[in-house]
């Protein structure tokens, strides 16, 4: 029976311009020295099997109205992910891309792509198969669910959206510092030595 996993260093970034945070030095050494792990890895690979749109959603709740508002459309990017593991070092990465535009106090529209594929992840340790899983998987989905969501936009009359690409290994960082200071924080209150980050990505 299939494993299904929960990755969420993934994020929600209320913007455009919010969908690169800044990582903390320290955080961001953490990422750098798993993707250098990962890169050195004896026998690694990394092979994409199957890139495909697993669902597609647009609404427009306020149409035909929302065409006749004045202002500019507030819009706000949500990434959310899911990972199963289908055996023999096969992994189906679910990236879904949510994108929110509201006028005044009214919904605009709302985009939402699930965008998939399945990967061949082997030879890494643990630690470089978590950070392969959260980086360069959804790295490599983005792309393709950001041209979907942007061809939706249009067909359904609004200007195209261009989403600004997202740097996935800053993410990382961030939800592994952040990882690790609740835990320093959670050891601190009980009294207990601190722990580093768990990377494992069993459910």
């Amino acid at each position: 029976m299939a494993e299904e996993q929960n990755h969420d260093p993934v994020m929600q970034p209320e913007s455009d311009d919010a969908a690169q945070p800044a990582a903390q030095p320290a955080a961001q050494a953490a990422a750098q020295a798993a993707a250098q792990t990962a890169a050195q890895a004896a026998g690694a690979q990394f092979q994409i099997q199957k890139l495909y749109t697993k669902d597609v959603s647009f609404e427009l709740p306020n149409a035909p109205q929302v065409f006749q508002q004045e202002g500019q459309a507030d819009v706000k990017m949500s990434l959310a992910q899911r990972v199963e593991n289908l055996g023999e070092n096969l992994h189906e990465v679910v990236l879904t891309v949510t994108v929110t535009a509201t006028v005044g106090d009214k919904t605009a529209y709302l985009a939402e792509v699930a965008q998939a594929g399945i990967f061949l992840v082997s030879g890494f340790n643990e630690q470089a198969t978590h950070a392969v899983m959260n980086t360069m998987c959804p790295g490599t989905l983005f792309p393709y669910a950001r041209q979907t969501i942007s061809g939706l936009i249009a067909d359904g009359g609004f200007p195209p959206l261009v989403l600004q690409p997202v740097n996935f290994d800053q993410l990382y960082a961030q939800r592994m510092q952040q990882m690790v200071n609740e835990q320093q924080q959670s050891a601190g209150a009980a009294g207990e030595p601190t722990v580093s980050a768990e990377f494992s990505s069993k459910s």
